[in-house]
């Protein structure tokens, strides 16, 4: 049974709601922030990114760099730049990017069913980063950016989805990358219900992307425990901010890879052993995207081949079945000598919202070979994280990417809120 409940968000006024919308903070290195919020000053990026308010010799992770989130944040609420919603709500989020829409449910997901197994993961987290965002949500007593969860559809949920989708948004808006975003607030109380108890009959729902945001949430709610042995467990510090999506309204995009040297090989000799691996042969440009599970795209020497991958080498095993898996044992290690792709400097990863050409502009630029992935499907993901498994590294892309400051979940006691922005 899954907790996921409603929350009195708090988020932007309606005129301002386009400026404040950011991407995720973790897209950025520190100079391309900094950017962003010199264009936009009012971007959330701001807050997720304090250290963009500093000159460039303060450490991103400075003390003072939380202090400084926190005040620009609860400084917007008191000026009215963002309202607090009176009474827990759900809200609908809708993304539409290139002509498809994804609609997901904006709401808490409970720390326990994180701990517990119900909320799976399909990655490991690193306790350097996972540090920032555990700092940054402590400090600011609030969470700001949501974690992307996916559920298996579910029809109740769709209904009043849709229905709510009838009436006018309390947001629309087309960002600068030519998303568009649309919000709808379920104030309804026999929705709410109706909700709630839907979820509760869902057994696993899963992390799509944010697993760093995820863990990080979940360590200061277990922090706050800590501090208020007395706790209810009602206390807002033990839910995290979520989107949940229907698994059928997701896509996964392919995560690319391209590799700095032939580990020795001439591009003949490479081209060569490739042929004893995979069934090789050349390929128009305009066939170069893979097409099926089982077969990637390679861009060697000026030209694209399509490699397939033979059936007997695809184990009946939800990871090592994976596309990328088998690139990984077939050829980037024994081949290649990239043992771990997580450290190795000779690999790099190439989303695949960039597209191929950029693959082609890799090679010419600083890689001597690409290869172009099929995605990995959202039942794969699934698979892998009901069996308690996990992908190797770059295995996702989603998009469209959630933004940050839309929704923010206050995570301070009761009674204790810092501004009235009602």
């Amino acid at each position: 049974m899954a907790v996921i409940r409603p929350f009195a968000g708090i988020r932007p006024c309606r005129e301002k709601a386009e400026k404040i919308a950011a991407l995720p903070y973790d897209v950025y290195n520190r100079e391309e922030a900094k950017r962003e919020v010199e264009g936009e000053p009012e971007s959330f990026l701001k807050i997720d990114r304090a250290e963009t308010q500093f000159d460039d010799s303060v450490d991103t992770y400075a003390p003072e760099v939380y202090e400084r989130a926190h005040d620009t944040l609860w400084k917007m609420v008191e000026d009215g730049d963002f309202i607090r919603d009176e009474k827990p709500c759900y809200y609908v989020y809708e993304l539409t990017m290139d002509g498809r829409t994804q609609t997901g449910i904006t709401a808490c997901a409970s720390i326990d069913d994180y701990q517990n197994g119900v909320i799976k993961k399909h990655e490991n987290t690193r306790e350097e980063k996972e540090q920032d965002r555990i700092r940054h949500v402590d400090v600011c007593n609030a969470q700001t950016g949501p974690i992307f969860l996916a559920y298996r559809s579910c029809e109740t949920i769709n209904r009043i989805v849709e229905r709510t989708k009838q009436n006018e948004a309390e947001y629309d808006f087309t960002a600068s990358d030519g998303i568009r975003h649309r919000v709808w607030i379920i104030q309804k109380e026999g929705d709410i219900k109706a909700l709630k108890e839907a979820f509760e009959g869902i057994h696993e729902i899963y992390i799509a992307d944010g697993h760093h945001r995820a863990a990080s949430a979940v360590k200061v709610g277990l922090k706050r425990r800590a501090e208020h042995p007395g706790y209810s467990g009602e206390e807002a510090f033990n839910y995290f901010l979520s989107v949940l999506f229907p698994d059928d309204q997701l896509m996964i995009l392919d995560y690319n890879r391209a590799v700095k040297d032939l580990n020795g090989m001439s591009e003949e000799e490479f081209l060569k052993k490739m042929g004893t691996i995979f069934h090789v042969k050349p390929v128009a440009e305009e066939f170069r995207k893979p097409e099926n599970a089982g077969e990637f795209s390679m861009y060697l020497g000026g030209k694209w081949y399509l490699c397939t991958i033979d059936g007997k080498d695809i184990p009946d095993d939800p990871v090592k079945s994976l596309d990328v898996s088998l690139l990984q044992e077939l050829l980037l290690d024994p081949v290649l000598g990239i043992s771990d792709p997580k450290t190795d400097t000779r690999i790099d990863f190439v989303g695949g919202i960039r597209g191929l050409d950029e693959l082609e502009r890799r090679c010419s630029l600083d890689c001597k070979a690409a290869f172009a992935m099929y995605p990995t499907a959202i039942g794969q993901l699934f698979a892998v994280a009901d069996a308690g498994l996990l992908m190797p590294p770059k295995s996702t892309w989603f998009e469209p990417k959630l933004r940050s400051g839309l929704f923010i979940h206050y995570i301070g006691k009761p009674g204790e809120f810092p501004v009235s922005c009602i």
